[in-house]
């Protein structure tokens, strides 16, 4: 199976749709592929202006933990989708700030339940 980044737009098509309305993603190659992931799920792709990291704040910050895990420049196709799938679970096993401390698992498991 292909790497998320490449998927056909699964893993995020599980989302509620509320969470899943639009992205908004900076100007990296990760996103190549943008029109075919709006494409297959939908999602409409928006960019932030270069230079402007204060527009994607969480995303910044998200992008500062998965460093620990991929350095910059790394080849995420190198990876198996369960590799990356066993990084997404860390990350969201871990508290957050911006949530008030709970974990983006909890922080999603409440909205959904609510």
């Amino acid at each position: 199976m292909a790497p998320a980044a490449r998927s056909s737009g699964k893993p995020i098509a599980t989302l509620p749709e509320q969470l899943r309305r639009s992205l908004t993603w900076d100007q990296g190659a990760e996103m190549a592929q943008h029109e075919r992931l709006r494409l297959d799920t939908g999602l409409q792709v928006y960019f932030c202006d270069p230079q402007s990291p204060w527009q994607r704040g969480t995303n910044e910050n998200t992008n500062g933990l998965l460093r620990q895990y991929f350095p910059k420049g790394t080849d995420l196709a190198r990876h198996s989708t369960g590799d990356l799938a066993a990084v997404a679970a860390t990350l969201n096993g871990r508290p957050r700030k911006t949530l008030g401390w709970r974990t983006p698992a909890e922080a999603l498991d409440e909205y959904t339940s609510g």
